[in-house]
């Protein structure tokens, strides 16, 4: 669940401007509701409560767009290749603005890696941040991306391509590699996601 203070009457606006049904409220404190993706937001006098599977598909459209953010990502599996998850999380200078787990059936650890890095970018996208600096413990994923590294694999190529792809949507971007202890919500994410598949 999270919570956006903002103005609501203009976040019903944006909501419907991206044509996402605006309900009347439940009860007399309720301004508003709206449904979208498996998320449900609700308005209150100056906040907007979001919860659901996925809370970032409303929050996108909520948030005020630009700023920086800093994005983790992790993928986990059990077995190479074996059940595989991801985890992300995007950070800014209020704190925690989104994070998410999923599983993705069979996969590497370096398609795990890469699924998740673009999960993080879709998200960062949608919420419309001018820069990320991007960081994940996988040396291997962040050297493809830099261009320091070269891959055989063509599915890999495929994933660092749509990785460029979504980078080029901001005006500035670094990613870099730190340790695992720096990336630990987002493994935690995507090892709690295989624990519950």
């Amino acid at each position: 669940m999270s919570v956006i203070e903002c103005d609501v009457e203009e976040a019903r606006k944006r909501l419907e401007q991206a044509d996402v049904a605006v309900e009347s409220g439940n009860t007399d404190h309720e301004r508003w509701r709206a449904s979208r993706q498996g998320a449900t937001a609700v308005a209150y006098d100056d906040k907007v409560v979001v919860q659901g599977s996925n809370p970032q598909s409303i929050e996108a459209l909520l948030r005020e767009g630009g700023g920086r953010a800093h994005v983790y990502f992790d993928g986990a599996c059990r077995g190479n290749p074996g059940p595989a998850a991801i985890g992300w999380v995007i950070v800014t200078g209020d704190g925690i603005a989104a994070e998410g787990s999923d599983t993705i059936g069979r996969a590497t650890n370096n398609q795990a890696e890469y699924e998740a890095l673009i999960a993080a970018l879709e998200t960062a996208r949608d919420f419309g941040y001018d820069e990320v600096h991007v960081r994940g413990d996988s040396e291997l994923i962040v050297k493809q991306v830099r261009g320091e590294y070269d891959t055989n694999n063509p599915e890999l190529r495929e994933k660092r391509v749509t990785v460029h792809e979504l980078l080029a949507a901001f005006d500035e971007w670094t990613i870099e590699h730190v340790p695992r202890e720096i990336n630990d919500r987002a493994d935690d994410l995507a090892n709690e996601a295989l624990d519950h598949a």
